[in-house]
């Protein structure tokens, strides 16, 4: 069901958990759909020893990728009009993370509806690991 211009609300929330117990392997799994091997992400002795982390951390670009997934399936695919993000902590194994979307905004621009939303997403602990922005193409 898409969602409608006329039943949403500005400050109207959409919570979903994206991950529960971020495992290495879904790190190591995004590492080989990405191309991106960074040691960081896939050597535990390059991260702690060489770079001093606790531990190998997730891609950046994982945490809004799960972002994005709670976003498309709250608005609908091919809606997603823009859609960009802040990476304000790292995310670690054994993460589970909750995104949230707020609606800012309704409006209607040339003819077509959109909702303009704020996303953030924390773990946990409640701490951020992400924030930003989307918008989406809605029905009237």
């Amino acid at each position: 069901m898409a969602l409608r211009a006329s039943e949403l609300e500005v400050g109207e929330e959409h919570v979903a958990v994206v991950v529960d117990n971020l495992t290495r392997t879904q790190i190591v799994q995004y590492a080989g759909a990405s191309g991106d091997y960074n040691p960081l992400h896939t050597d535990e002795t390059f991260a702690t020893k060489v770079a001093g982390y606790p531990t190998v951390f997730a891609h950046g670009m994982l945490s809004m990728a799960m972002t994005g997934r709670m976003l498309t399936d709250w608005v609908g695919d091919g809606r997603l009009q823009r859609f960009g993000v802040r990476f304000v902590n790292q995310v670690w194994p054994g993460d589970s993370l909750t995104a949230r979307a707020t609606v800012e905004a309704v409006r209607e621009e040339n003819g077509r509806r959109y909702v303009d939303l704020a996303v953030s997403t924390r773990n946990q602990d409640g701490s951020e690991v992400v924030n930003g922005y989307a918008t989406a193409l809605v029905d009237p």
